[in-house]
């Protein structure tokens, strides 16, 4: 997974903080407490050299896969025997619903099948316009302020970039609703509770669910409200979005239509994927960036000699491979989603390991993307490792940041096409450097977010 040791022969300059890694394993109430507050924090260092683990904590069996060869067969190979358990449809159906990322067997199939077309390059092509406009109100904002919150800034700049491409929305008023709709969501009833942790089922302790329930109303209202509005006032074929794509889409075998609920749903998947995900990418990036001098100096050349406006197609992407490989390796520090969690219908055998139904086998994106066994100098920022690859979650099993198997994430290239063009856009005018020498900490949440949202200082670069 890694590019040839000779490239990583010197030692790294560049090792983000992290938090520390436990001698051994913490003692049940504090792995429990620290599992809720950041599951991050909770890992002993030999988790980091093995390659399959089994824990008890409460009466309740796990097992952790470090190895390629088991991911690959848990989430590919028999990925049907293996389904999630209570905790995450409890944190993320009031989002988005019978989504495609929440279903399973014949339906997820059934969902896979109709979404694909929308997502294929030529139609994620028509989206870059969108895209582009939002990064150029990202800056236009950012004039003339010497420094900037950019973890604020880029949560309204991913939202504005996936409610343009969704819904053609540049409304600011609008998109401000909508994002604090979801941004109230992240930070109030989805954080994950002790009642998640223990339950059975998604509707157990039924109790502690009313503000999820009350969001989810609120959220599904808002959302119904876009849709049938569109229905009402189809754009012309020149104006092409996401929804415009969606309401178009036919079964390919039995030719009908998606249901209003499903679009809506699919909509609001999308809304959550393409806004929070997206966001912490591109603060992660930058935050890197500020640490790294040389790299950041580099990635402003390459810009500058391929500039943004230039844009017109995902070919276009190809003139910036360094920027690329930096938000790949951002994505390897910093994973989307930190743990993988499943459990199996009946019982199989991972790895030689005999693992029985209703086990919860854990992937941590997080201990598998700074694995001592896979990676050289794991904890580095070394972009250069992915040094001619174009797609390296694809192969191989050590590199997860969007899923693995058949439920791969479906929109990994419209996500990466909008960070890219955020990001050089900025670039190409601003020097980025933090202010104060306070280490910004990654803390789990349903995505790895910032410890605390540090200023940024904006250089403004001349243009040449």
């Amino acid at each position: 997974m890694t590019a040839p040791d000779a490239m990583l022969d010197t030692s790294p300059s560049v090792i983000p903080p992290a938090p520390i890694v436990h001698r051994k394993d913490l003692p049940p109430i504090r792995l429990l407490l620290g599992s809720i507050r950041n599951s991050l924090a909770i890992w002993p260092d030999y988790a980091f050299d093995m390659a399959f683990n089994r824990n008890t904590l409460f009466g309740v069996e796990s097992a952790l896969i470090n190895d390629p060869q088991g991911v690959r067969y848990m989430m590919a190979t028999n990925a049907a025997n293996y389904v999630r358990p209570a905790m995450l449809p409890r944190l993320v159906r009031p989002l988005i619903g019978q989504g495609l990322f929440l279903a399973e067997g014949g339906e997820w199939r059934r969902q896979r099948r109709q979404l694909s077309p929308p997502f294929t390059p030529n139609h994620v092509n028509i989206l870059l316009p969108h895209f582009i406009a939002a990064a150029n109100d990202l800056v236009r904002q950012l004039e003339g302020q010497p420094s900037a919150d950019l973890s604020d800034a880029y949560q309204m700049a991913a939202l504005n970039a996936v409610l343009r491409a969704l819904f053609s929305m540049p409304d600011q008023e609008e998109r401000d609703r909508i994002g604090g709709l979801v941004r109230q969501y992240v930070t109030g009833p989805g954080r994950p509770q002790i009642f998640d942790a223990f339950a059975r089922s998604e509707t157990s302790f039924g109790f502690a669910l009313g503000k999820r329930r009350a969001f989810q109303k609120r959220w599904f209202s808002a959302v119904d409200a876009i849709v049938a509005a569109r229905r009402s006032a189809p754009h012309d074929a020149g104006q092409q979005d996401l929804l415009d794509l969606l309401i178009a889409v036919r079964d390919p075998e039995t030719g009908e239509s998606i249901a209003t609920d499903e679009v809506r749903d699919q909509c609001a998947t999308m809304i959550f994927a393409g806004y929070e995900t997206t966001a912490r990418l591109l603060f992660w990036a930058s935050y890197l960036l500020t640490l790294d001098h040389g790299e950041q100096a580099r990635l402003r050349a390459e810009v500058a000699a391929f500039p943004p406006e230039r844009v017109a197609t995902l070919d276009d992407l190809g003139h910036w491979p360094r920027l690329r490989r930096v938000l790949l390796e951002t994505l390897r520090l910093y994973p989307p989603v930190p743990i993988l969690v499943r459990e199996p219908i009946e019982d199989d055998v991972i790895m030689g390991e005999p693992v029985r139904r209703g086990v919860q086998v854990y992937i941590a994106p997080w201990v598998l993307h700074r694995h001592r066994k896979h990676w050289q100098h794991p904890t580095a920022f070394i972009p250069d490792r992915f040094a001619g690859q174009s797609s390296p979650w694809t192969s191989g099993g050590a590199y997860l940041p969007f899923g693995a198997g058949p439920r791969i994430c479906i929109g990994a290239v419209f996500a990466l096409a909008e960070a890219q063009i955020m990001l050089a856009t900025v670039l190409q005018r601003y020097t980025l450097a933090i202010e104060g020498k306070r280490p910004v900490m990654p803390v789990a949440r349903l995505t790895i977010q910032p410890s605390y949202a540090p200023m940024f200082k904006l250089e403004h670069t001349p243009s040449p």
